[in-house]
């Protein structure tokens, strides 16, 4: 056994390391600065491995062994890193609003249109007038066209909406909710949490199952100053379940000269049941059915970019974009670009064939069916063993957890492999292909799977290294 002390007088230092050809290559991609701290945790981690004695050489030429070896660190460290940022993956799993990878796909005018406004844009410019213009115009126009409210406006996210809505509007007082409405989604976010910060006193109503009309009417005193109904978004009540209708609650609000605010969560601008899309609120029924203000998220069934969309009354609206928290939450150019091209879509009535969610939401089980059929033929013949199987897609984001989408899928097995062993293959292929594992196997939906990412998903089937026993 060679000597530990002698090892570590063969360390690289950190200029040795970062004058290899390796190193080289890797400072145009991720810089000088970056490198040379991976160079000096690797040669750091080198020494505490022979001090420990886990790192000792017992032939041929310690020096360039170790240096090899700091090669080879500092290469897969830089490796690891770059998969860590944000990247495209294709998405198997089945889950068309998957909150870990970015929910809402976005549509081709959507992209096109982000692209376009990330140099400098008419974000608050008139071009017709040469003047200052008004932020998000056009955005809100179409919001109102397409929900029949009165107003709207967009901030960041629904959180971001809630927040503002809660503190402008019931931030000196009382806002009564339902006990079965006090939902917690996904990111922990909570609905009392977020009452708690914008300032009002949430008062609970109800049970966890049954809320009456008279429970809400009992609970109104002279320091109420909102009734808030929220959807309870990833989850249902069923069975012995009861809760007013938002007509009543809107007559209830209106007697006693109070507001009532809706939480709708998905975003769902039109009926959707056909699709089976089953239990989600339609945002112009619900401004049809009295609510003065109606928040949603632009990344869910409406199919956009990550957004707190407001529509309501204008006296309403006016009030929160008024309001100095509005200025802190509002959109940003890039957002508002692609919710706009998305919205165009939605009045042009074009959504099924444009906005990717509802194409997927659209796919037949037989459509998905024939997609998989072919994708395995294509594959041809390697150790993987792929079969269909049925099966159920998912909403996701919150939305439609009872919903019913029928699909075939693509079950995987290997006869040396585990499923987990399988599943990291895949993760780790270029582009990496998300699936799920079921009963010891990959499952791979074709529903979230776009059209041309069919022959890069056969490529890492065919091409991904499935020799690790």
């Amino acid at each position: 056994m060679s000597d530990p002390n002698s090892n570590l007088r063969h360390v690289p230092s950190v200029d040795q390391l970062l004058r290899t050809d390796e190193a080289r290559e890797l400072r145009e991609t991720i810089g000088v600065k970056r490198l040379t701290a991976i160079a000096r945790a690797v040669t750091s981690e080198l020494r505490s491995s022979i001090r420990s004695g886990r790192k000792v050489l017992t032939n041929g030429n310690a020096a360039e062994a170790l240096l090899a070896e700091a090669v080879t660190r500092m290469r897969e460290t830089a490796q690891v890193e770059s998969k860590t940022g944000i990247t495209r993956v294709i998405n198997a799993t089945g889950v068309l609003l998957h909150t870990n990878l970015g929910r809402a796909p976005l549509s081709t005018a959507a992209r096109d249109a982000m692209i376009e406004a990330s140099r400098f844009c008419t974000l608050e410019y008139d071009v017709a007038s040469g003047s200052r213009g008004k932020r998000g115009a056009r955005v809100e126009s179409l919001l109102k066209d397409l929900t029949g409210a009165e107003d709207a406006l967009v901030v960041n996210n629904c959180a971001a909406a809630a927040l503002l809505i809660l503190s402008v509007l019931a931030g000196d007082g009382e806002t009564i909710v339902s006990r079965g409405e006090l939902v917690e989604i996904g990111g922990d976010f909570r609905v009392p949490d977020v009452m708690a910060s914008s300032g009002t006193r949430m008062v609970e109503v109800g049970t966890t199952n049954r809320t009456h009309l008279e429970d809400y009417r009992r609970a109104i005193n002279s320091k109420t100053r909102l009734i808030m109904h929220v959807h309870p978004s990833n989850y249902r009540i069923v069975g012995f379940a009861s809760s007013p209708s938002l007509a009543e609650l809107a007559t209830l609000a209106h007697e006693h000269g109070l507001l009532l605010y809706e939480d709708a969560g998905s975003g769902q601008l039109n009926d959707l049941s056909s699709y089976g899309i089953v239990g989600e609120p339609v945002v112009s029924e619900a401004v049809a059915g009295g609510a003065d203000v109606v928040s949603f998220s632009g990344d869910k069934l409406l199919g956009s970019a990550q957004a707190g969309i407001v529509v309501g009354k204008h006296t309403v609206v006016d009030r929160l974009r008024k309001h100095p928290l509005y200025r802190a939450l509002r959109s940003d150019k890039l957002r508002l670009a692609a919710l706009e091209a998305t919205l165009i879509a939605h009045q042009r009535a074009a959504a099924a064939a444009d906005v990717p969610v509802i194409q997927m939401l659209a796919l037949s089980n037989e459509e998905i069916e024939s997609r998989a059929k072919l994708l395995v033929e294509q594959v041809g013949n390697t150790e993987l063993e792929l079969t269909l199987q049925p099966g159920e897609s998912a909403i996701g984001g919150g939305a439609g957890p009872t919903s019913n989408l029928p699909t075939t899928l693509i079950a995987i097995s290997h006869p040396r492999m585990t499923s987990q062993e399988i599943e990291r293959s895949l993760r780790t292929a270029s582009p990496p292909v998300i699936g799920r594992i079921s009963e010891g196997k990959v499952l791979l939906d074709l529903r979230t799977v776009f059209p041309d990412e069919l022959t890069e998903l056969a490529k890492a089937l065919k091409n991904t290294d499935f020799s690790v026993a």
